[in-house]
């Protein structure tokens, strides 16, 4: 996939703001990275941080609905016990 030249990855200035050569050579010169492996691994790291996050999103989620049924349950069950 071709990168787009509009857009500046946090990722790119990272990479410029620790040594700029490296990243001339990479972005500009196309110069392939000599540890590959360690890229990827940097990319499989993120995306299980990604996986975590939004898991993480899901169960603040279902924590709220359960809360909400818990307050709703215990609203209604002091409803029944002043009328009853």
């Amino acid at each position: 996939m071709a990168k787009d030249r509009s857009l500046v990855r946090a990722s790119d200035l990272a990479a410029w703001a620790y040594c700029r050569r490296a990243w001339f050579l990479a972005q500009v010169k196309q110069i392939p990275h000599q540890r590959p492996e360690v890229l990827e691994q940097g990319t499989q790291a993120h995306r299980r941080h990604g996986q975590a996050v939004v898991q993480s999103v899901r169960l603040q989620h279902a924590g709220w609905w359960l809360a909400a049924a818990g307050t709703l349950l215990l609203l209604m069950g002091f409803a029944l016990w002043i009328y009853s």
